[in-house]
């Protein structure tokens, strides 16, 4: 299965909405239950009508229909590669009553040219191998047999068409199918082109249903906005968590000025502190040096003599001791 098959891939993106959104657009079309069999088909090649027609018919199945898938673009047909199935045997086979791999196939079977998928509810008819012949097979009997007795065994069938203003295969289709959709590019597909186109169908009394435009360019942000899971549901989670963030981020920083508030404040204590205890030590050490300086002042004082007359004895053993007085008391000081 290829990546192109978003509606069964990614179910919940804005691109399976808007398939979703086509399908139920076609049934409320379909009020009287006779829109059974839809064609799909473009102006010119590469505008997307495989690509819309697979996904339209995942989404059918999703709803659980029945659905049948046509290649009918014998000459360049694509589904089997979308589906990753077989290319044959397909639908130039059953009309043809050719099978190049099986002779004795019984064309009658139509069974035996539908391959199931991956999908549940969801059967393709490739185009199978390419015939010289493409517009002859499509006005065939077998062609309008198949289309019946497809719409008794299923639901819905859809018909991937070509280009119609290429090849007339389109527009032989239209005749037999109850509802045709005309698929086109935006900036690609002309005015004239598609106006053209709706006229050739009409004229061949094919009725159109609507026209599909496909490669819209637009801003994922306004996409999101345009969808209603994504406009209410995933806006508001985004919402919620750009808010909480902020939150977190302002706390942090609630957080980070207090702690520098607090971490200021200490180092304002501490330098305070430090400064109170170390102008109490100068005070101290000047107080002691004062001190030190009366006593050595006295202690000057009381072994001044004159220099003219001799020291007595007594007198000596008063300043020895004087001396021993002071030098204790500056051991306790020390201590």
């Amino acid at each position: 299965m290829k990546k192109e098959l978003i509606a069964e891939l990614d179910p919940k993106s804005p691109i399976s909405e808007v398939f979703r959104t086509l399908r139920t657009n076609i049934q409320f079309m379909n009020t009287k239950g006779k829109l059974k069999t839809i064609l799909v088909t473009s102006t010119f090649p590469g505008e997307g009508k495989s690509w819309v027609a697979s996904n339209l018919a995942v989404t059918f199945a999703q709803a659980g229909k029945k659905v049948v898938l046509i290649d009918a673009d014998m000459r360049k047909g694509r589904q089997y590669n979308i589906f990753g199935i077989s290319p044959i045997p397909g639908l130039s086979n059953y009309l043809s009553g050719v099978d190049i791999d099986d002779e004795e196939r019984d064309i009658t079977d139509i069974a035996d040219y539908v391959q199931d998928t991956e999908v549940d509810n969801l059967f393709v008819m490739p185009a199978g191998n390419i015939p010289p012949n493409p517009s002859e097979l499509l006005i065939s009997p077998q062609m309008v047999d198949l289309l019946e007795q497809l719409k008794e065994l299923c639901d819905i069938v859809i018909v991937d068409g070509t280009p119609n203003e290429l090849v007339t295969d389109s527009l032989i289709i239209t005749r037999l199918v109850d509802s045709t959709i005309i698929v086109t590019a935006a900036k690609q597909t002309k005015k004239d082109n598609l106006r053209r186109a709706i006229q050739n169908i009409q004229n061949v009394g094919g009725k159109i249903a609507g026209v599909v435009v496909n490669k819209v360019p637009i801003a994922a942000k306004k996409y999101e906005q345009s969808y209603y899971y994504g406009s209410t549901e995933i806006n508001k989670a985004r919402s919620d968590i750009r808010k909480a963030v902020k939150n977190n981020l302002r706390a942090q920083s609630s957080n980070g000025t207090q702690k520098r508030s607090q971490n200021t404040a200490s180092k304002r204590i501490t330098n305070n502190s430090n400064r109170v205890e170390h102008t109490n030590s100068r005070a101290r050490l000047e107080n002691r040096n004062e001190n030190q300086n009366r006593d050595k002042d006295e202690l000057q004082r009381n072994i001044k003599v004159n220099s003219s007359s001799d020291i007595s004895l007594e007198k000596t053993n008063d300043i020895l001791k004087q001396i021993n007085e002071y030098i204790d008391k500056e051991k306790k000081n020390l201590q």
